[in-house]
């Protein structure tokens, strides 16, 4: 029971690495809410949740709005009466093309996806943990936004995830003193909708480029986050945390 008795606020919880870690996290005592823009699967995930042995509440929205941000902690202290931490996990990657190629809609929506979002969370949820002595908020990132890890035909999607790197540790910087810790986790190839799992072709692809010869289970990438919210973490923040198969070993 790693987390038991912790609220802890999960973004892009409807599937993948989001669903993963709610469902791993009920199992370890924490009291969660839930968001992400699809509210039939947030409210199946919460039916799950609540009739197993877990907690969970869940509020539908867009990550990109500030007031949802705050709505997601407002609901956390209406709820469970603290936030004790945060998996700021939903992004996107959008269109894979040419910097030369690409619209520039899509290279706004995918940083404000992708990174605005990430310091409207930390806006909303830092001075709450600051009140209460301490917290820890993880941000998911890439490693496609690490050293050497950068790939053609994702600009938009590397330069959003590197942002969020940065943005982390001036977080935990900043915040440190007060008991609040701040890391990134940066997972590698995933077996989600976002990382292909209905095309064969392109999982045994992506599959390949690890040096283990195989993608991450959702789960798996989870178990990272649950170790960045928990104690055993204690002395940890400012880290960007590599769960990735070896991927950025073999493009350094």
């Amino acid at each position: 029971m790693e987390l038991k008795g912790k609220s802890i606020i999960i973004t892009g919880a409807s599937s993948g690495i989001g669903a993963a870690a709610a469902l791993l996290f009920a199992r370890e005592g924490a009291n969660l809410i839930l968001g992400a823009r699809r509210s039939d699967k947030l409210k199946v995930l919460a039916q799950t949740i609540n009739q197993g042995s877990g907690r969970a509440v869940f509020l539908p929205g867009d990550v990109k709005d500030e007031a949802y941000a705050q709505g997601l902690v407002d609901l956390a202290v209406g709820e469970f009466g603290r936030l004790d931490g945060a998996l700021n996990n939903a992004g996107i990657v959008g269109d894979m093309v040419a910097v030369s190629e690409m619209p520039n809609d899509t290279w706004h929506d995918v940083i404000a996806t992708n990174l605005t979002s990430a310091f409207l969370a930390a806006k909303a949820q830092l001075p709450v943990m600051r009140g209460q002595g301490g917290g820890s908020v993880v941000f998911t990132s890439s490693f496609v936004g690490f050293s050497n890890g950068g790939l053609p035909g994702m600009a938009a999607y590397a330069a959003s995830k590197a942002g969020v790197i940065g943005l982390t540790q001036a977080l935990a910087s900043e915040y440190a003193a007060a008991g609040v810790r701040v890391n990134a986790l940066l997972p590698g190839g995933t077996i989600t909708p976002a990382g292909g799992e209905d095309n064969q072709e392109v999982m045994d692809f992506v599959a390949e480029l690890h040096p283990m010869k195989r993608m991450a289970s959702a789960t798996e990438i989870a178990q990272g986050a649950l170790y960045l919210l928990s104690e055993r973490s204690s002395f940890m923040t400012g880290s960007p945390m590599i769960v990735d198969g070896g991927m950025s070993v073999r493009l350094a």
